[in-house]
Formats: structure tokens, sequence, C-alpha cells
């Protein structure tokens, strides 16, 4: 007997869904950005900056400082996932597989939600690549490094050359980076260097034993190259988030409170269908209609270091 399919998610559902797809991209499951939900079109976002706020104390009043307010748009983008499968081509998997793909933690109950995982896990993995490099051309809302590649707020100073890391050179690129970081915003709680995939790799294994690097031939605890049981990593006291949406060779130091990623995620404007063809056309196919918004911003690129991230603007 075929399949049959009848269930349509929408509404309460589509929260669901759509949370399962968006935020197990690693940059949102791991809390390395600041997350903005219910955004139906666009939020603005006033930052305030002074200077010389501090004077001798006078008698009379005097307005001694400037009051810089500027805005900053986060505006998610609205995109859509239109898919058809077919049925017969995933029963012998889904029973080999035991219905393990997917963005769930346990095991999805019926067919319908099997199906729905596959496609919220690719849906998760293309949200992580545009967040740091959507390019905001067809089919992908503009990511962080896009946009700081295009501000001339970003300080040249700050403006990292990057090259290609491996572990003989990969503590002197981060050097670098936090050379680069404000005095203002070093030490911030919220502080992160978010490095690709690359440059984590390189520099596990340079802590793994490289004299070169002066940390003797058996690395961190005389343990070699299983010191690193996975966990977390830092450099010089600035915590490093690993992102596998960056690109080879680059990074970015931010605070978390500086990034910001938007979505209607628990608004009407997200919409799940799963719509079984059977009935209506004969066929075994199943049709998915996601639609979301997403989109990413930042609040001061003064307070930013990028890494092999080329400025056009300054």
């Amino acid at each position: 007997m075929a399949d049959s399919i009848t269930s349509s998610y929408a509404g309460e559902f589509a929260g669901k869904y759509i949370a399962a797809a968006l935020l197990s991209a690693d940059t949102l499951d791991g809390g390395g950005i600041t997350i903005r939900p219910n955004v139906k079109f666009k939020e603005t976002m006033r930052t305030l900056s002074t200077n010389g706020l501090v004077k001798d104390a006078a008698c009379d009043f005097s307005d001694a400082s400037d009051v810089t307010i500027a805005d900053r748009v986060l505006t998610p983008k609205e995109l859509q996932v239109n898919l058809a499968l077919c049925k017969k081509d995933f029963h012998d998997q889904w029973e080999a597989e035991q219905m393990g793909y997917g963005a769930f933690d346990e095991l999805p109950a019926s067919f319908t939600d099997y199906l729905i995982g596959y496609v919220a896990d690719k849906v998760a993995q293309k949200t992580e690549q545009m967040i740091w490099e959507g390019t905001g051309s067809t089919d992908e809302f503009s990511g962080l490094t896009t946009q700081i590649a295009l501000d001339a707020d970003l300080p040249a100073a700050q403006e990292i050359a990057g090259t290609s890391v491996d572990a003989s050179n990969v503590i002197a690129q981060l050097g670098l980076i936090v050379d680069a970081i404000p005095s203002s915003v070093y030490g911030k709680e919220d502080l992160y260097i978010y490095v690709s995939q690359n440059i984590a790799r390189a520099y596990v294994r340079a802590l793994g034993g490289f004299g070169s690097s002066g940390l003797g031939a058996n690395g961190v605890n005389n343990a070699g190259t299983t010191w690193y049981n996975g966990g977390d990593l830092a450099f010089d006291g600035v915590k490093l988030f690993v992102c596998s949406g960056l690109a080879d060779n680059t990074a970015m130091a931010a605070q978390k409170s500086n990034l910001f990623f938007g979505t209607g995620l628990l608004s009407d404007h997200n919409e799940v269908k799963v719509l079984d063809m059977a009935d209506l056309d004969g066929s075994q196919n199943v049709r998915f209609v996601m639609r979301f918004t997403a989109g990413v911003q930042y609040g001061f690129a003064s307070d930013i270091v990028t890494y092999g991230i080329v400025n056009g603007a300054n």
C-alpha cells in the first residue's frame, strides 16, 4: 500500500519547523549572534555615540559633547523552499537510517516528519552560509562579511589582510586580530573571534605541539595531538567561535551584542506546508512549501575587526 500524507503544516506548526530549519544553523544554534524574532518587515536599530563626555566641573551648564545618533536597519528577506520529492526514492533510506536525518533530537513519529526534517537540515546549512557569506543577490540575503566589506566606517587599522592559514602561522595570525581589537571592546564578556573551520583546525593542531609557536614538542599539557576532545577554544583570553559558514582563511572579531539575526520566526509570515499529490494526480510526489524571512545586521562597524575580508570602501 502506498504511503499517504494528509497533513498540511501551517500556523502553530510553522514556528516549530521553521525554528528547526533556521536555528539549527551553527552560528544560531551555538548562540553566537543576537536573535531578533518577530521582525515582520524591518527593524530600525538606533546607534548612539558621544565624544569628550567628561569635563572639568563648572557652575554653569555647558553642553560640551557631541551626540551622534544613527540608524541601522535590519530587513529580513523573504525566502522560500519549493521542493517536490518522490516518496518511493525515500522508502529504503527511511528504513535503513531509522529516521536519522534532520534537525530534531528525537526520532520523528512519521514519514512526513522525516521528510520535513531532511529539508529543514538543508535549509539550516544554507542559512549558516548566508549569515556570513550571503551575497544579497537572488536567493540570498546579505551576509555579515558582505556588508562589512562595503562599510567605510570600518577603521582601516581593523581590517587585517589575510593569508593561507595553517598550523605554523595560525598563532601569529590570531595575534594580529587580537592586537587590532579596540580597547573599548577588548575584555567584554560577549567578545568572540569568529573563525572559519580551517583556522580552528590549524589552531587545534598548533596547540598539539609546534616548537616554532613556542608551545613545546608535546603541546598543551604534554598531550600532543590528543589534547583536544572538543569544547571551547580561546586565544589570548578571547573566546573563539567556529563558523562553518565563514569562508576559509577569514575571521571576524566582534561582540555578540553587536551582531543581529532577524526573522519572522514566530510571526504569521512563516509557513510550512506538505502536500501529498497522490489524491490529485495519482503520483507518489510530495511537495514542500516553506516560506520564511531571515537577515543579518551589525550595530557598530568601528567595534569590529575583520581578517581576510577586503573592504572596498576604505
